[in-house]
């Protein structure tokens, strides 16, 4: 299709840095907006940067009215499980209160393509699996129940007013780009795969929660999707909406699942190293296993993962690593 430009909104953080340097590799325009709180400045490596906030209605309509936008993608949420729990209003402004402001300025831009990166978490406990778009949506914090409520928003503004979505429900996002200039920077960091490359190099164990689920190993399972095919999706989807295509929603996953214990296995198995690790009590709400199916991203948007392999999702992402680090290969 033509070259469009694209607000992508968090496009300085770990996702939206990936899905900036694929729509640029695509032949569209990336415009970053970032308040840089938790994105980095050099992971934008492509497009036009621009300082700003989703919740300044000044800052969000002068950068759309200078850059004529065609779609925008919007990253810019806190998405720690944990501090949702224990700063619900923290959560409630930056994931639903600020959002309405940057959905108010899409709309007087004429925008009518919106791009919501949500997540998983909006099912809540699992009642079947792998899990469908149409499972019932059932949150168990304050998280996943502020990225339900702007799902919920995004539905009323298509019947009102005509703005069109894809809402991506990613699983757990992994992995680095291939060639090693961006990855994961989390402050806190709480993945798992980051984390056990820490483990590695300060040689002290990491904690993993639970032993006991009613898993083959008896550790938590769940569904890695490398952060470039992330991106892809994206790409694909915001296509199909400049195209005229519906709104739709599309989880993102590869279908398969792996236990705490396997990744650890393969983390070793990549970096030739062992990684400590030590039995802790199981986390409260985690649930036993999380696994998606994405065979409707599959069909609607041709969409066909490129790293699906546990190994390679990691291996990118230590190489990553260990160019940040300074680590020899």
């Amino acid at each position: 299709m033509t070259q469009a430009t694209v607000l992508v909104v968090g496009g300085a953080g770990y996702i939206g840095s990936h899905v900036v340097r694929t729509l640029a590799d695509r032949g569209h325009r990336p415009i970053t907006l970032d308040n840089l709180s938790t994105g980095h400045r050099d992971a934008v490596q492509s497009g036009v940067f621009e300082y700003g906030d989703l919740g300044d209605p000044a800052r969000l309509r002068a950068v759309l009215r200078k850059h004529r936008c065609d779609a925008v993608m919007h990253f810019a949420a806190c998405a720690y499980v944990g501090e949702s729990v224990t700063d619900p209003a923290k959560y409630w402004q930056n994931n639903v209160a600020a959002p309405l402001v940057l959905l108010d300025a899409v709309r007087d831009a004429g925008i009518s393509a919106f791009l919501f990166s949500s997540t998983c978490a909006t099912y809540g406990e699992p009642q079947q699996l792998p899990i469908p778009e149409g499972h019932p949506q059932a949150p168990v914090n304050p998280y996943g129940h502020t990225k339900r409520a702007l799902e919920q928003v995004l539905f009323d503004y298509d019947r009102a007013y005509g703005l069109r979505h894809v809402i991506l429900r990613y699983f757990n996002a992994a992995g680095a780009h291939p060639d090693g200039t961006l990855g994961e920077r989390h402050d806190p960091e709480t993945h798992l795969i980051p984390l056990l490359f820490d483990a590695v190099r300060a040689r002290r164990p990491i904690k993993v929660f639970g032993d006991d689920y009613p898993t083959p190993d008896g550790t938590c399972i769940r569904d890695y999707i490398h952060i470039c095919d992330l991106a892809d999706a994206h790409v694909a989807g915001m296509e199909r909406l400049l195209a005229g295509q519906p709104s739709a929603i599309y989880n993102l996953g590869n279908g398969q699942g792996y236990s705490v214990r396997e990744v650890i296995a393969c983390v070793q198995q990549v970096t030739g190293q062992p990684v400590p690790w030590e039995i802790a009590p199981r986390r409260a709400g985690d649930p036993a296993v999380l696994v998606g199916s994405a065979e409707k991203a599959r069909a609607e948007l041709a969409w066909n993962p490129q790293f699906p392999r546990l190994q390679e999702i990691v291996a990118t992402a230590w190489t990553y690593y260990r160019r940040q680090h300074g680590l020899s290969a």
